[in-house]
């Protein structure tokens, strides 16, 4: 009897979930209702799914709004009612226009205006479809109102949006969030009505008793309602079925691929390549995933035909056919990568390929998609609200003083110290806490169906500008619809512009062939850079953690980088096998240390579970489990179906196999419990050997070429560490770095030889549009002469010139830069001219003698901390502080288990947490000769001697020593003073 019911998918507006509406209906003993939420139907599969399973009859439509000002509901008769129904408003949505006040016609849905609006718009003919809508507060507006002689288009609206009081001061304050405004002032126009009230049945049909017409005509309605879409066991797969023009074309086409892949990975395969195709080509036709490769394969081809890297990454890489038809480049034959991974018989949704491109290319590769298929959209996530987040917006909406609001979203003050307000706005921050807030877009996720998008969702146009759906992961792989991972990233941007960037400034090399990966994974030289940790810039490898773990492991093959790309991450570090990986990798002799029978299962691990198949191998082979109830198994410990009665099964199964086995308990349980640490956390292994692909083209790019390769991780917004940090590690490198020049830089950095040149882009207060003007103006007219040449080219604020001068763009002239800017100073304020247009005359500058202006290193210094961010020099040269009785980086392994002081330069600082949950800090600093090293800061000193931003801190503590990884652990640091800004007067 329901017709209007708001989840908080009615974003800013409602106020509970779908799930908590259908409990509401239970309460009330109403077994059919609506969900329409305004202009979002987010909600709408998940309450079809859900009120199904609660035995409540779903019907679905949409509160059609602009702003909180409601135009009209529409109902779905069915899917083809709901296909109409997101179209409609998705036509208003994705060009972002107001709703009409009168739907169009639809065929399939019926449309109901509120009561009050159809007295506005004054309807008196209306469509089979079109009803007017009724509350209980409309009942006595009703019976004096002409609309009262539409006796057969009166059907019950009364709309539910909040259970209580305290829902109605939750919705205030979300409309007040939304309009942005102190709650006082909030316009009652925004707010629902206080009744948006569900009752039950009995008092509902009460209310409408002197009009039965309204009960029949509401029944009638929802009674030609039904719609429905497969979950479950019912559930379908809704992706794209058929590439081509029928399921066998496929079959043959994916076949023919593999035909003419296969001498182009294998010279000489095995019968282990062909039973593996075999039995791969098997399992895909049987499954019904050849149309998933055939999508995934073009994808790849047409960004091959552009010129485009990509990495094929991901479970994906478990499979040979996606290997011979190039969505991947890792042999899983090379790797002993399991199939079942990827695919196995017992998985119902298509397998994942995470596909990597550049970050330059990911939006052009996303527009072929779209164009090339014919249902397609992207896929939505949620942004909830967080309370720290919440607390800040009701402070606001309260009208509380800025420093109010910091402390109470901080938590800093004490229960006692809160006014009234104070608590209200905890209070209610708590229960907004984890509604939507917003829609926004997947990172990766595109959806390719086989019906049209609209059959499912609205769509809404995000800056992107590609279509997208309303709901979220989840839901969709609910209703069986899977999404595709394009993804962008810098890494492959960073190899592709070096290769670039070297054929302009080394043009007598020969092209680089950077796929030669079978050549960079046996060079010496790479593999050096590995394990001496001098991997910056590299994917991947260039973190502080990952370059001590490359030195602990001595790193220096393909196979073992691919380890470490694993065992770096929580699960292996949390169970505590990353050491003992470590210890059995340097020192064999600690191998016996292994239980035989997991030594035996994983001989290339050491008996160390470090890849999610080895989860596989061990329930495989330890406990007698198939490789897809092994797969069962693995997915159950990622969190996301631990509940669910398969891994139960497969848990019980997998200890009942090994008592049978004669495994003792304490063998069983030490086994299982290593799984279950770190199962859902560990990286499979193709993923692994995906990275370490992409990891060896940098680190051959680093080791032959670094200038190049340092200027390309620049320009593609740096990495791990900040610019400043990679301009030191060029430096290093032999490059020479040039504050940015008026004649020889661009908006990005610049190569010519081993002299960088910094571009303009650095430069935090220049206007992008000036920076476009005057390199426009080079590019046609030639360099820049002098700072009159350039004044008289180029239209220019004396504010923006200001900047370049003090940067030192026109130090070819000769001149220091107090002159340059009392030159420059005189001559636009002389001319004063706002014409854009360019001189058919080159002006007469008047030429003033001007007493000898200097400026000095210091000051420079300071300019370029202001304009860039960081001084050229270094902040060791502006130490203003003797240095003493020091050591440096490349010492600290004589000076093991000693205390010893280092001066070192900031780099990085992040915070973690010891086993104890205690705060402690990890920093990474550069010494005065340049050399990295590592810090740890422990609790009591994270507290007594904080980091206060970049600059040198003088450290003191005892070097420790592991696995020939020297680092220290800090007993007291300070930053040092650097010099005054000679500017600056005390």
């Amino acid at each position: 009897m329901y017709l209007n019911c708001h989840s908080y998918y009615s974003l800013r507006y409602g106020t509970f979930s779908e799930i908590d509406l259908l409990a509401l209906a239970k309460e009330n003993n109403i077994s059919c209702l609506a969900l329409t939420d305004i202009n979002n139907t987010s909600a709408c599969l998940s309450f079809i799914k859900h009120a199904k399973a609660q035995g409540v009859k779903p019907i679905v439509g949409i509160d059609f709004r602009n702003g909180a000002k409601q135009q009209f509901i529409g109902i779905a008769k069915n899917n083809k009612g709901f296909h109409e129904l997101n179209g409609l408003l998705s036509q208003h949505l994705e060009p972002k226009i107001k709703i009409e006040d009168k739907a169009p016609k639809l065929k399939h849905a019926f449309i109901i205006y509120p009561f009050e609006k159809a007295l506005e718009l004054e309807l008196s003919v209306f469509e089979a479809n079109e009803f007017i809508g009724i509350s209980i507060d409309d009942i006595r507006k009703l019976r004096f109102s002409k609309l009262n002689q539409f006796k057969d288009k009166l059907v019950i609206q009364q709309p539910v949006t909040i259970r209580n009081k305290r829902d109605f001061n939750a919705h205030r304050l979300l409309r007040a969030i939304d309009n942005n405004c102190l709650l006082s002032k909030l316009a009652t126009a925004e707010e629902c009505n206080p009744q948006e009230k569900m009752v039950s049945r009995e008092e509902l049909v009460l209310a409408f008793s002197d009009f039965p017409q309204l009960l029949k005509n509401t029944q009638k309605l929802m009674a030609q309602c039904d719609i429905n879409f497969g979950f479950g066991s019912e559930r379908t797969s809704q992706n794209l079925s058929v590439y081509s023009s029928s399921f066998e074309d496929d079959v043959a086409c994916l076949q023919q691929l593999c035909d003419e892949g296969l001498p182009k990975r294998y010279k000489n395969p095995t019968d282990k390549v062909y039973d593996r195709l075999n039995r791969e080509l098997e399992t895909i036709k049987t499954l019904n995933f050849v149309s998933f490769f055939l999508i995934n394969h073009a994808i790849v081809s047409y960004a091959k035909d552009k010129g485009y890297f990509h990495v094929g990454r991901g479970s994906g890489a478990n499979s040979i056919v996606a290997y011979l038809i190039g969505i991947t480049d890792v042999d899983p034959i090379e790797l002993d990568l399991y199939f079942e991974r990827f695919i196995n018989p017992f998985r119902a949704s298509p397998p994942d390929f995470d596909i990597d491109f550049s970050w330059k290319d990911r939006d052009d590769v996303t527009q072929y998609i779209f164009n090339r298929f014919k249902n397609t959209a992207l896929l939505a996530t949620y942004n909830t609200f967080k309370y720290r987040a919440v607390v800040r917006e009701l402070g606001k909406v309260f009208g509380l003083p800025k420093e109010d609001i910091d402390k109470l979203s901080k938590g800093k003050l004490p229960h006692n110290q809160i006014d009234a307000v104070g608590q209200l706005v905890l209070k209610y921050g708590k229960l907004i806490d984890g509604f939507p807030n917003y829609i926004s877009v997947h990172s990766a996720g595109i959806l390719i169906l086989d019906k049209p998008i609209h059959n499912y969702s609205a769509t809404f146009l995000p800056p992107k500008g590609f279509s997208t759906v309303q709901f979220d992961m989840l839901i969709a792989e609910d209703v069986g619809i899977f999404k595709f991972d394009i993804l962008g990233q810098r890494g492959l941007a960073k190899i592709k512009d070096t290769l670039q960037i070297i054929a302009e400034n080394r043009p007598e090399l020969p092209p680089i062939d950077i796929h030669d990966l079978e050549r960079f994974k046996t060079d010496k030289n790479i593999n050096a850079l590995l394990k001496s940790g001098g991997a910056i810039g590299a994917y991947y490898v260039e973190s502080p953690a990952m370059r001590g773990l490359m030195t602990k492991l001595q790193t220096q093959d393909y196979l073992g980088l691919v380890a470490a790309s694993s065992i770096i991450r929580p699960g292996v570090s949390g169970s505590g096998m990353k050491e003992e990986y470590i210890k059995r990798h340097r020192f064999p002799e600690y191998r016996k240390n292994a239980h035989p029978i997991l030594l035996e299962i994983m001989p290339d691990t050491y008996g160390v579970m470090v890849y999610q198949e080895d989860v596989l191998k061990v329930a495989n082979q330890f406990a007698d489990l198939t490789l897809g109830e092994a797969d069962i198994l693995r997915r159950g410990m990622s969190g996301k179906f631990r509940s669910r009665a398969e891994f139960l099964g497969v848990e019980k199964k997998f200890i009942a196999n090994c008592r049978k086995k004669g495994y003792s308990d304490q063998l069983l349980f030490e086994v299982w419990n290593q799984i279950k640490s770190f199962a859902g956390y560990a990286f499979a292994k193709g993923h692994s050997a995906s990275y370490a692909v992409e990891s060896y083209q940098s680190l051959f790019l680093k080791c032959y070429f670094p200038i190049e390769f340092m200027v390309a991780v620049l320009n593609n917004g740096g990495g791990f560490y900040s610019a400043e940090h990679y301009l030191h590690e060029a430096k290093m490198q032999g490059a020479t770095i040039n504050l940015p020049c008026i004649n020889n830089s661009d908006h990005p950095n610049r190569v010519v030889g081993t002299d960088i040149y910094l571009g303009f882009g650095y430069l935090r207060h220049l206007e992008k549009l000036v920076v476009q003007r005057f390199l426009s103006e080079r590019q046609l007219q030639g360099n820049y002469r002098s700072l009159e040449d350039f004044i008289d080219r180029v239209t220019i604020s004396i504010e923006q010139l200001s900047i370049l001068v003090r940067i030192g763009c026109f130090r070819f002239t000769k001149k220091s830069k107090t002159e340059l800017l009392w030159h420059a100073i005189f001559k636009l304020n002389a001319t004063k001219s706002k014409n854009k247009q360019p001189k058919l005359f080159k002006p007469q500058h008047k030429h003033f003698e001007l007493p000898v202006l200097k400026t000095n290193a210091v000051e420079d210094a300071f300019d370029e901390m202001e304009l860039l961010g960081f001084p050229l020099c270094g902040y060791f040269d502006l130490i203003d502080e003797t240095m003493q009785n020091d050591i440096t980086a490349d010492h600290m392994c004589h000076h093991v288990n000693k205390e010893v002081l280092i001066y070192g330069n900031l780099v990085n600082t992040r915070h973690n947490k010891t086993a104890q949950g205690k705060l402690m800090r990890l920093s990474t600093f550069v010494d005065k000769k340049g050399q990295y090293f590592d810090a740890v800061h422990f609790t009591e000193v994270v507290y007594k001697y904080p980091i206060n931003g970049l600059g040198v801190y003088k450290c003191l503590g005892t070097i420790t020593q592991k696995f020939g990884f020297c680092s220290m652990i800090i007993s007291k640091s300070r930053k040092l003073k650097i010099k005054s800004n000679p500017r600056i007067m005390d």
